[in-house]
């Protein structure tokens, strides 16, 4: 059988992604949570998972290291996505990219006014392409972490970050102001691959795609 790859994220969306395969037909020989292999045999021979950081994900299915991953389309938006195919978009993983500010900052008026705003973000490609559509001025301030501390501490104004409960926010005292786009994770294919492994990629499209339609929304 024609061997193939495929890359997935470590963290949030790995219990979501792990089903979605398994009803597919492919399913991990070892926990991925657990084992300290990089390259992890599925029920499927010549099928391989590799377990990765997210912001990996699409590098590796670039450069044909890994034939099909799962990425964010925040990792994708940063990545920029060159030299892959998306095909489908999976539903799991869903949150939102968004601004946010100390409550009672005067997010409208200060935009009104024109300033110059900081704004700290670990997606930076995403905000600087969001702030620009609304020609707004901004310093962006990369940071890899608690994005939240930035406007408690006055390090900026706002950030951009993902939110799905809005509990972290709520809890720091901080609000939505904006909506930047929303997130969800998206099945990525090396475009060598889907051409010279056609005969195993279609058909694992073809079942994550109806895998992903049964899933509930």
């Amino acid at each position: 059988m024609t061997p193939l790859t495929i890359a997935l994220s470590k963290g949030r969306n790995l219990a979501e992604t792990l089903p979605l395969f398994a009803a597919a037909g492919v399913v991990p020989l070892e926990d991925p949570d657990a084992s300290r292999k990089l390259v992890i045999p599925t029920s499927q021979a010549g099928v391989s998972l590799l377990i990765l950081r997210p912001s990996d994900v699409p590098t590796y299915v670039q450069y044909g290291a890994a034939d099909v991953g799962v990425a964010g389309k925040d990792v994708l938006v940063e990545h920029g996505g060159e030299g892959l195919y998306q095909p489908l978009d999976l539903g799991i993983g869903r949150c939102r990219l968004v601004v946010a500010t100390r409550r009672g900052y005067d997010w409208s008026g200060t935009v009104q006014r024109g300033a110059r705003l900081r704004v700290a973000t670990k997606y930076v490609r995403a905000a600087r392409e969001h702030f620009a559509a609304k020609s707004m001025h901004v310093d962006l301030i990369k940071l890899y972490g608690s994005m939240e501390l930035a406007p408690l501490v006055g390090l900026a104004d706002a950030i951009v970050d993902l939110v799905s409960t809005g509990n972290t926010l709520k809890a720091n005292d901080l609000v939505v102001v904006e909506e930047v786009m929303p997130i969800s994770a998206r099945l990525i294919v090396n475009p060598g691959a889907l051409k010279l492994k056609r005969a195993v990629v279609k058909p694992l499209l073809d079942a994550l795609e109806a895998a992903a339609q049964r899933e509930p929304a």
